[in-house]
């Protein structure tokens, strides 16, 4: 036979990663056999050959000496690190619109060029978006305290608005438009926020944009000032707060949580990413002593609705304040009957003296907010209410007030007929307030204000009003808070309940045979309740008019409270919040381990990752005889390829013709 060369390689070898197995081919030397033996390696060598141009590797290919056996060298391949790649380069290009979508939000960068992504040990941001972000998130925490604070105050808002009016002169919900303001804000800065993170989990560079940055301005100083001005003006209201922190502390501590948990994702990814320990160092420890302050901040709760099984007193009673002023005009007839329909055990109500010694209902000490007085004395509007005649009371409007200004954003939900009643309200009598609470068996709680000096009756007041109390209703009904001559109201009438609006000392209430506390809210406490309770000494607390307070109230041991909404707490049949102290220790520590846990997870995967990319991409290996061609894929920056570009310039010289088909991917 033909005793010419083969012209096909003595060996063939496949290169991935430095990695090769050889196979040896036996060939017999005897002629004969010879072209069964060209044969067999040429089909051989075909195979491979396709093979290797559908897997796109380098083929290096060498004609060597023919000899008595051929060498086939054929690299490992490893198919599924290749398919992992494919599978996460296929996932970046689907992100895309995601990433788009994010950087567009955030800074305005829609298109693909308009952004960077964060290389290993290159920082997030520049030093100005380092600063802005860190705005940010002191203006996030800023507005939501601010927030938290106004929307806690909201038992307190009329007042609030009533202040504005006596200050300005006219009615405007302000504490609603702040309410709309203070929220969307806190919306807008917390969606900032969370494109942020989003952004840095996807690696990207923060870029904000100028917009943002002056919205971020304007929300902080707002925030600031807005806090400052109300702390100025009613510094009481912390203590509102306060009050909160034990019904809404347990979620606050669960979302807090589960909010450090989300932020362990981009923290670990971005913590094994840098190549300066200070940094680490940093950002771990600011991490990790937050994480660690919020595990253990429960040690330092305290609830009275975090209580054992059975210790739960009855539900305060409900006294209405001023009757129902939701539903109708305040201190008015209707008002009272609304109040004691709704489940009132109570009402309370402003007592005044008119100039012809009659005593009416009136709490501010003009007639110019709830009543038409400007009509009908316009002369007169900012005198003295003790200084009109009952006859002149009677001509005066009680009710028009109340659909005009709509003090509780109430009026809507009212039928025709009570707008019709409440337009027609007039100003009421003691005795017309007497008798509704005595129809309905009503306890009957007052504040009397004396008049002012060279009226008639500025002296004579409390023994007036008493009279009047003797007249229409059981003295037992009645809780009597004046403090003024109060040794002669008792020995006139020992059957009053003798009410007081200030502590004291258990001496100084036993002495003076006190059995009624009147008390604002602020001034709760549990122990406090206890030890007038056990000396016989009832707790009344006022204005409660928010389901949370009356909850906080009712685990307190309060037995009654005034409230605005006697209609909407008596539907309230059981604290919206009670946990036993096993219950609550149980959610702490699941939520501590759960979140540990979590947490723990996503810091060793992202060192898993970073570890296994680092180390395929210094695997590669170069073919130590001859030109080759190279397949290169930056495993260490397959997460962060943001798009792939095939550049001719780069590909590396071809030394066959399947290596000249083959280019360098590299990352744009």
């Amino acid at each position: 036979m033909c005793n010419t060369p083969s012209v096909f390689p003595a060996s063939l070898q496949f290169e991935q990663y430095g990695h090769s197995d050889t196979v040896f081919l036996p060939v017999s030397d005897d002629s004969g056999s010879r072209p069964l033996v060209l044969s067999l390696l040429h089909h051989l060598i075909s195979l491979s050959l396709s093979l290797s141009l559908c897997l796109c590797l380098s083929l290096p290919l060498s004609l060597c000496n023919a000899g008595l056996w051929v060498s086939v060298s054929i690299t490992r391949l490893k198919l599924g690190k290749l398919k992992v790649v494919r599978r996460q380069l296929l996932q970046r290009y689907e992100h895309q619109p995601f990433v788009s979508c994010l950087a567009g939000l955030y800074g305005c960068q829609w298109r693909r060029y308009q952004r960077a992504r964060a290389q290993p040990g290159e920082c997030c941001c520049s030093r100005l978006e380092c600063f802005s972000f860190g705005l940010l998130i002191v203006t996030f925490f800023l507005s939501f305290v601010f927030l938290y604070f106004w929307s806690e105050a909201q038992n307190d808002y009329n007042d609030f608005d009533w202040f504005n009016f006596g200050t300005l002169g006219f009615w405007f919900p302000w504490s609603l438009v702040l309410l709309i303001v203070a929220a969307a804000l806190f919306t807008y800065i917390a969606l900032l926020l969370v494109l942020a993170v989003c952004l840095l989990s996807e690696g990207q560079r923060l870029y904000l944009h100028w917009s943002h940055k002056t919205g971020i301005v304007v929300t902080l100083v707002f925030s600031v000032t807005a806090t400052a001005v109300l702390s100025d003006l009613w510094s009481e209201e912390w203590w509102t707060l306060l009050l909160s922190l034990q019904i809404t502390a347990p979620f606050l501590h669960l979302a807090a949580v589960a909010l450090m948990a989300v932020l362990s994702w981009p923290i670990a990814l971005h913590f094994f990413r840098m190549n300066k320990k200070g940094r680490q160092v940093s950002v771990l420890g600011l991490y990790l002593s937050v994480l660690f302050s919020l595990y253990l901040l429960p040690l330092g709760m305290y609830s009275p609705c975090i209580k054992a099984p059975g210790t739960l007193g009855r539900a305060p009673a409900l006294i209405g304040h001023r009757g129902a002023p939701m539903l109708a005009p305040e201190n008015t007839v209707m008002s009272f009957e609304r109040a004691v329909e709704a489940g009132g055990e109570g009402l309370e109500a402003d007592v005044t003296i008119s100039y012809d010694g009659v005593p009416f209902l009136m709490h501010d000490s003009t007639l110019r907010r709830t009543t038409n007085i400007a009509d009908v004395f316009p002369n007169r509007t900012h005198l003295d209410a003790s200084l009109f005649t009952w006859a002149e009371l009677q001509q005066l409007n009680a009710g028009g007030w109340f659909l005009s200004t709509d003090p509780f954003s109430t009026v809507s939900s009212l039928s025709d007929m009570d707008r019709s009643l409440a337009q027609n309200q007039s100003v009421p009598s003691l005795a017309q307030f007497l008798e509704v609470a005595a129809r309905g068996g009503s306890l009957v709680l007052f504040d009397l204000r004396r008049p002012p000096p060279g009226h008639p009756y500025s002296r004579s007041y409390i023994n007036t009003t008493l009279q009047v109390v003797q007249a229409h209703i059981n003295s037992s009904q009645v809780l009597w808070l004046p403090s003024d001559d109060r040794a002669l109201v008792q020995a006139a009438d020992p059957d009053l309940q003798q009410t007081s609006g200030d502590k004291a000392s258990i001496q100084e209430l036993t002495d003076a045979r006190i059995t009624r506390l009147n008390l604002h809210y602020s001034a709760m406490s549990q122990q406090q309740i206890s030890k007038y309770r056990s000396l016989n000494i009832s707790t009344n607390l006022y204005v409660v008019s928010q389901p949370w307070l009356y909850t906080l109230a009712w685990c307190a041991g309060a037995q009654s409270v005034t409230t605005n909404s006697v209609h909407i707490l008596s539907t309230v049949n059981k604290p919206l919040f009670l946990m036993t102290p096993e219950e609550y220790s149980l959610m702490w520590v699941l939520t501590d381990a759960a979140s540990a846990f979590l947490i723990i997870a996503v810091f060793i995967f992202h060192w898993w990752r970073e570890r296994g990319l680092l180390f395929w991409s210094g695997s590669r290996q170069t073919h130590e005889n001859g030109p080759y061609s190279k397949f290169r894929t930056e495993m260490s920056d397959v997460w962060s390829i943001s798009s792939v570009n095939v550049r001719p310039h780069l590909r590396s010289t071809p030394s066959s013709p399947v290596a000249a088909h083959l280019a360098t991917i590299t990352e744009e």
